[in-house]
C-alpha cells in the first residue's frame, strides 16, 4: 500500500490542523475574547459584593449583584453570538477532526495487517525449515535403519553387543544431528 496520507481538501487549509488541548483553549480564546472578559467581570462583581457584605455596606453590595447580573447577561450574550459566527468553521473543524480520526485509524489497521503479513511469512519460513530439518533427519534416519536385507531371519535384531558409536570404526555413518547441523549451517555432505 501507499505511504502517501490520504489527500484532504483541509491540507491547503493552514487554519486546520491538529492541536493539543492547550493550542485548543488559546485559539478559542483568541476566536472569542469576550466570553472570557464576561466571566472575569463576572467574578469580580462577585467578589466585590462579598466584600461589601462583609464591611455591611448593603448599597455598594446590591449594586454588586446587579453588576454580577449584566455581567453574566454580557457573558451569554458573547457565548451565543460567538456560536452563531463561528458556526460554520466549527462544523469544518468536525469535518476535518472526523477526517484525520479516519486518517488514523486506516492507518493503524494498515499498520497491523502489516504485522500480520510478517508474521505470516516468518510462520511459513519457519515451517519450510522445520519440514527440511525433519526431511535431513528421516534420510538420516533412513540411512542407519538396518532393512529386511541386510540382517537375515536367523539373526535376532537385538544383541547384546555395545551401540556401534562406542566401537571403533573407521567410517561413521552420519546421524540426525549432523543432517541437522549440516542444514543449519548450508554444508552439504
Amino acid at each position: 500500500m501507499s505511504e502517501d496520507p490520504i489527500p484532504s481538501s483541509f491540507d491547503s487549509s493552514p487554519q486546520f490542523k491538529e492541536e493539543t488541548d492547550f493550542q485548543k483553549f488559546r485559539r478559542r480564546l483568541t476566536e472569542e475574547p469576550l466570553i472570557p472578559l464576561g466571566c472575569v467581570a463576572t467574578s469580580y462583581a462577585l467578589f466585590r459584593a462579598y466584600r461589601s457584605m462583609k464591611a455591611g455596606d448593603s448599597v455598594e453590595m446590591n449594586r454588586m449583584f446587579r453588576a454580577r447580573i449584566y455581567a453574566q447577561a454580557f457573558t451569554l450574550v458573547a457565548i451565543v453570538a460567538g456560536g452563531m459566527y463561528f458556526k460554520t468553521e466549527r462544523q469544518q473543524r468536525r469535518e476535518f477532526e472526523k477526517v484525520v480520526e479516519a486518517r488514523k485509524s486506516q492507518e493503524k489497521r494498515d499498520a497491523w495487517l502489516r504485522e500480520l503479513e510478517i508474521r505470516d511469512r516468518e510462520d511459513k519460513n519457519w515451517r519450510e525449515r522445520h519440514a527440511a530439518i525433519e526431511a535431513a533427519a528421516n534420510e538420516a534416519g533412513k540411512a542407519s535403519v538396518p532393512t529386511a536385507s541386510t540382517v537375515s531371519v536367523s539373526e535376532p535384531l537385538l544383541q547384546d553387543t555395545p551401540e556401534p558409536e562406542l566401537q571403533p570404526t573407521a567410517e561413521k555413518k552420519p546421524g540426525v544431528l549432523d543432517a541437522v547441523k549440516s542444514l543449519v549451517w548450508g554444508k552439504g555432505n
